[in-house]
């Protein structure tokens, strides 16, 4: 492979700062693999005075292989890692520390619910503990990756003065159990060059030559380490792309690609422009959409590579609609030649992906999810509909009885389910002396005997309306503080889909099913005949023959929590993202309705079918 003459100019810049903006498909590793031969090769630079940092294990695995290949030969002692390798490197000789001293995820868990017991958050934290936890742990990743003080934090998720004691309390205990987590490497490594600039010197003297990939992913004490670093001579060589920036939530910020710019201000700026990727319909539509982000490097990004078909946008009218499109859409690809290892599904979250997943476990066509997808019959809702089936198909386990004992509220105590197996006879005599039990108890019989012989949407119904589980899942969510019309989207998708089914017995066994596969899905190995589903974030990095972006609806895309410009920004960045994985075919697809509600197509695919 050849170089253009932008990637000769970055592959042979000289010393000190180098801005290198590589956008979609430019290249960009083989351009520091390049740039890696040329420095040892044409500039006499010792191979171990060469530092390259990206932010994968997979990514620095992939970048010294691509130089081995690049050079012809191994073992030359060029050192590539990522940010929190490195780093944890440097803290390893300065403080002896060990992989004992590192905090798992694990522990990190089990502390932080340690600290959230002592606080009065326990209600919100079981009610939805994935979700509560990961957002917990993020934020306090964000205060040490972007260097707040906690004491003037404001937290927007949390009550902050709570939040605030929860912080104190988990970095206590921490520091008694002699551990660090991931984001204390680099603030600790900060820290340790700011005390010691004897230290510092040592580092700055091994690694004169610094190069990063996936800038436009950085943080702001990554940033901080690294100029320290690379510091006084400042060979610092920086790849990446700020219309990629899609980790915000990590603490990752473009402007911090504007800053290198203020900071460095004798810094060279090469823009890496030919998409090697993508056909000219997918460049330029994604480039129509990313030019309405105001904070941006304005970039005029080509192709060779002449379009055979437009991007295509299709409105379909639900969620069901548009995943048998999809399947009528991947058999057309198929017979065109093109592997299903080489189709991808890409959407927002993993929620947009269970109707599809759902129908192409139907049509058994085989799919792979690299990520792990909260599907819809994991949430405690579709729990509660299959405990109330087998009730009511005559199967009387206890820990069936006791989920939906009180879902809605019959005062039945967990005291009177003692045994593994109960029965309404062994309710009332265990309440035999009072009456009025004895009534909840004969309702509860009377209403599994009702809705045994149903069909399964019927049989939701009568549990919703009848008995009264509407009733108890809005006084859930308000005890909870959970978002009601999310309940009740999920609980709808539930039913919905359950009018597929005649019988109790066959939705249970649809469930149990897909539950199975879907395992598989995620697990199994061989990925060498399935299409692959991902979120945009799990896409980055990655490209496809075919590409379906699925759920291109306004609170999808962009997110309904996105409020600000600056996260408008990012979603519509993701977007771009999504797109640009794309090498020939990229279909776009929109509802116009879910779950009963009127939906409308996203702005970003207005912006792609208008120019600015």
């Amino acid at each position: 492979m050849s170089l253009n003459e932008a990637q000769k100019k970055a592959v042979s810049y000289g010393e000190g700062p180098c801005l290198v903006l590589a956008g979609p498909g430019s290249g960009k590793t083989f351009t520091i693999a390049k740039r890696i031969e040329y420095l040892i090769t044409e500039y006499k630079v010792r191979p171990e005075e060469i530092l390259v940092i990206t932010f994968t294990k997979y990514a620095a695995g992939e970048m010294k292989e691509r130089f081995r290949r690049v050079i012809g030969k191994s073992g030359l002692p060029v050192t590539f890692g990522t940010f929190h390798g490195i780093y944890y490197g440097i803290l390893k000789w300065a403080y002896g520390f060990s992989q004992e001293n590192l905090l798992s995820e694990e522990e990190k868990y089990k502390l932080l619910k340690e600290c959230v017991l002592r606080t009065r958050w326990e209600d919100n934290a079981k009610s939805r503990e994935k979700e509560f936890f990961l957002e917990l742990s993020e934020e306090i990743g964000n205060i040490k990756n972007n260097c707040y003080n906690i004491k003037n934090y404001e937290s927007r998720r949390f009550d902050p003065v709570s939040f605030r004691k929860l912080y104190d309390m988990y970095e206590q205990e921490k520091r008694r159990a002699r551990k660090i987590d991931f984001e204390d490497m680099l603030v600790m490594c900060q820290d340790l060059f700011v005390k010691r600039p004897d230290i510092l010197k040592k580092w700055q003297q091994k690694f004169r030559y610094i190069l990063v990939d996936e800038f436009q992913d950085i943080n702001q004490i990554q940033y901080n380490v690294i100029r320290m670093l690379a510091s006084p001579e400042d060979n610092l060589f920086v790849v990446g792309d700020d219309d990629q920036s899609v980790y915000g939530f990590r603490g990752a910020k473009p402007g911090i690609m504007q800053e290198f710019r203020r900071d460095y201000r004798n810094a060279a700026q090469i823009l890496l422009n030919i998409n090697y990727r993508s056909t000219a319909y997918i460049v330029n539509g994604a480039s129509r959409v990313i030019a309405h982000n105001k904070y941006r490097y304005k970039k005029n990004v080509r192709t060779e590579k002449e379009g055979e078909v437009p991007v295509h946008v299709q409105e379909v009218t639900d969620p069901l609609e548009e995943s048998r499109y999809i399947v009528s859409k991947y058999r057309e690809y198929i017979k065109e030649g093109i592997p299903p290892k080489q189709i991808a599904v890409l959407y927002r979250t993993g929620s947009d992906a269970r109707v599809l997943a759902e129908t192409f476990t139907e049509y058994q066509i085989p799919f792979y999810m690299k990520e792990h997808v909260e599907h819809i019959f994991e949430n405690f809702t579709c729990q509660d509909m299959e405990c109330y089936f087998r009730l009511a198909s005559g199967q009387y386990q206890r820990s069936d009885m006791l989920q939906i004992a009180n879902r809605p509220k019959r005062y039945i105590g967990r005291d009177s389910l003692a045994e593994g197996e109960v029965s309404y006879e062994s309710l009332r005599r265990f309440y035999c002396d009072k009456g009025w039990m004895q009534r909840r108890i004969d309702e509860l019989e009377q209403d599994m005997e009702i809705i045994k012989d149903k069909t399964p949407y019927a049989a939701i119904q009568y549990i919703r309306k009848s008995i009264g589980y509407d009733d108890f899942l809005k006084e859930y969510a308000a005890y909870r503080s959970l978002n009601q019309e999310e309940l009740f989207s999920v609980l709808d998708e539930i039913q919905e889909r359950a009018g597929a089914y005649r019988t109790l017995h066959e939705w249970l066994f649809h469930v149990e099913e897909y539950r199975r596969i879907l395992k598989e899905r995620t697990t199994r190995k061989n990925e060498e005949q399935a299409v692959s589903f991902l979120t945009m974030h799990g896409a980055k990095g990655l490209e496809y023959e075919a590409v379906f972006i699925i759920g291109g609806n306004e609170g999808v895309m962009p997110y309904k929590k996105a409020q600000t410009e600056e996260e408008i920004e990012e979603e519509r960045r993701l977007f771009y993202v999504a797109m640009t994985r794309a090498k020939r075919r990229l279909i776009i697809s929109y509802v116009k309705e879910k779950s009963g509600k009127k939906k409308t197509p996203s702005r970003f695919i207005g912006e792609l079918l208008v120019a600015v």
